[in-house]
């Protein structure tokens, strides 16, 4: 089955409608570990033919064969499914991951094909209730165990098949989530490892302004050894609920963190979300406020039924063309430095 952004919307809206998982954590009924020396622990991966290889029409390949991107999707557990009842999702489940596949591999890790080969691991995501459960014990060993497994694809990743190449590390929420911990426990302190990561992209989650004791945040769309990242919101509903000042903000049609610096829907070079072949230039537009970002409504086939004001889901999707550029610029701006380093 083939999933749009529509579609993920109504998921995502539908998901609290019978809630999930309904006991505590019970570790006899985790999943099994997922073995990555197996391709098809990975969503995508060079060996593959993956939704992750596709792009929409008219939109040229990139080159691939001078860095990597290490993907980490976003919760796709997000229901009451037979098959999304429990804490952790099992990385061999064929529904979670075509369900996976469909919307965040194809929509999401697609937007970074022209800067490197995707690697995206499946891994046992925690399920969507785990950040709104009251049971914060059996949510924090979900998601704990979530990163176990996103940690030991890394380093297999980093072991057997990144050969020494530059990386682009990008996630989306809970994604994102996990990208954070890796950059901080596994990168930040590592020299080696950290003068080839060049960029990582946070999108949907979160991350405080002094949480990285040397990493900092991106301030223009050529600098490496940083990162991004932002959550989107309609613009009027932002204004009246955002709070987090703390909190970095990158606006992702200028790539800077300044507040109130306003960029409109003429400088998105295209999102995308349904179909997936078609590109909409100009679908929003972009404004740092208080930790997220300001959006007008987009509009596109289908968005009367777009009636949540926090726009999380469309993260990416909404400035997919300015991302897919600025992941390749940023490629090229770590070649042009590497011998200064």
């Amino acid at each position: 089955m083939r999933y749009i952004f529509f579609a993920s919307l109504m998921l995502f809206a539908a998901s609290c409608a019978d809630v999930h998982p309904r006991k505590a954590f019970e570790p006899a009924r985790t999943p099994a570990r997922p073995d990555y020396a197996q391709l098809s622990a990975w969503a995508a991966h060079p060996q593959k033919n993956d939704p992750s290889d596709r792009r929409p029409e008219a939109v040229p390949a990139g080159d691939t064969s001078r860095a990597d991107v290490f993907f980490l999707h976003p919760t796709t557990l997000t229901g009451s499914k037979r098959y999304e009842r429990g804490w952790n999702g099992d990385v061999a489940d064929e529904k979670l991951n075509e369900k996976t596949d469909g919307s965040s591999i194809l929509f999401q890790a697609s937007a970074f094909n022209a800067a490197g080969r995707v690697f995206a691991p499946r891994y046992r995501q925690a399920h969507l209730n785990s950040f709104f459960t009251k049971d914060k014990k059996s949510a924090n060993i979900a998601l704990d165990t979530a990163y176990t497994d996103v940690l030991a694809a890394f380093r297999y990743y980093l072991k057997h098949w990144n050969q020494g190449r530059p990386i682009v590390l990008a996630g989306h929420s809970q994604g994102a989530r996990h990208a954070l911990y890796l950059l901080r426990n596994e990168i930040e302190n590592n020299p080696e490892l950290r003068k080839r990561v060049i960029v990582t992209y946070m999108a949907g989650w979160p991350v405080k302004a002094e949480y990285f004791k040397s990493v900092q945040p991106c301030t223009r769309p050529d600098q490496t050894d940083c990162y991004c990242s932002w959550r989107t919101w309609e613009r009027d509903f932002g204004r009246k609920h955002a709070f987090e000042n703390d909190v970095v903000c990158t606006n992702p049609l200028l790539w800077t963190i300044t507040p109130g610096e306003y960029a409109p829907a003429s400088r998105n070079l295209g999102g995308v979300v349904q179909p997936f072949k078609t590109v909409r230039p100009a679908l929003a537009d972009a404004e740092v406020y208080k930790g997220i970002v300001l959006c007008k409504k987009p509009k596109f086939p289908g968005s009367f039924f777009f009636r949540r004001k926090n726009y999380h889901i469309g993260d990416i999707n909404l400035y997919y063309m300015n991302i897919r550029e600025n992941a390749w610029e940023r490629v090229q701006a770590w070649e042009r430095t590497l011998g200064k380093r």
